[in-house]
């Protein structure tokens, strides 16, 4: 099977210039669905699913190769090799935000800007770097997610989506956890919050946009003000958005945000 039946890889538009959207954990391409309409008409856009979400080919899954973001990397770059794009621009959210960062070094060219939506370096308190998680609480929450999928999903999409007074954004992002594959969620989710990419920002060589939101459990601003301080041709935007996944609470912010950059 080709990278384009294995990752469900979607292009649209037919303009000179590519943007290539990568969705975060629990998640599938459906999550860009607000967002990536609005670049269809100066842009080619590319939607996919990481391998083991959405509609992509679980049986190319492989333990070992997706035992780091390294492998999600390698992905980015066989969709970007086949799909030919030169100077594109890299969307990422959350735990795609490094996978961007990583494909960016792995094939320099590729891509000539990233977007950054709710990224984080490391989770994991360290020294003086406030991650937001100490390694018990992150720990804790892989254990709970291995004893119960459905019931750390319920509790945990609300949490991360924040907008209470908006429940069915919640509802929207605890299905999408819900309809993961348990055992890929389990081990995807240990490769993201134990993962540790801080030593990458100062390698990034492209412009970069950081979309922060004001308020945010996953990554708080003092992580993207870290991620901010550690790339050298960045830029940070706080978002009035609150919760992890502006790309669905508050699409229009993300899309002028980005308009401004790219």
């Amino acid at each position: 099977m080709g990278v384009i039946e294995r990752n469900n890889v979607n292009v649209r538009g037919s303009a000179d210039r590519t943007m290539i959207f990568a969705h975060g954990f629990g998640c599938d391409q459906n999550m860009w669905r607000f967002v990536e309409p609005a670049f269809e008409g100066e842009f080619r856009t590319v939607l996919f699913d990481h391998v083991g979400a959405g509609a992509s080919d679980l049986k190319a899954y492989d333990k070992t190769k997706y035992s780091t973001l390294e492998g999600y990397a390698d992905d980015v770059v066989e969709i970007g090799r086949e799909l030919g794009l030169k100077d594109a621009v890299f969307v990422g959210h959350s735990v795609s935000s490094m996978i961007g960062v990583l494909a960016a070094q792995k094939a320099p060219g590729i891509f000539g800007k990233l977007v950054l939506v709710g990224p984080s370096a490391r989770y994991i308190d360290d020294g003086d770097y406030v991650g937001g998680f100490s390694e018990q609480q992150i720990e804790e929450l892989l254990q709970f997610l291995e004893a119960n999928h459905m019931g750390w999903s319920a509790q945990m999409a609300p949490a991360i989506m924040g907008n209470p007074d908006r429940p069915e954004l919640g509802e929207e992002l605890t299905n999408s956890f819900c309809r993961t594959d348990p055992e890929i969620a389990r081990a995807f989710a240990r490769v993201t919050f134990k993962s540790d990419n801080r030593g990458d920002l100062a390698k990034v060589e492209i412009p970069t946009l950081i979309l922060q939101c004001s308020e945010d459990i996953i990554a708080s601003k003092e992580v993207g003000e870290f991620i901010h301080r550690g790339i050298p041709d960045s830029e940070i935007i706080i978002l009035e958005a609150t919760g992890h996944c502006p790309n669905l609470s508050a699409p229009d912010e993300v899309i002028a945000a980005m308009r401004t950059f790219v």
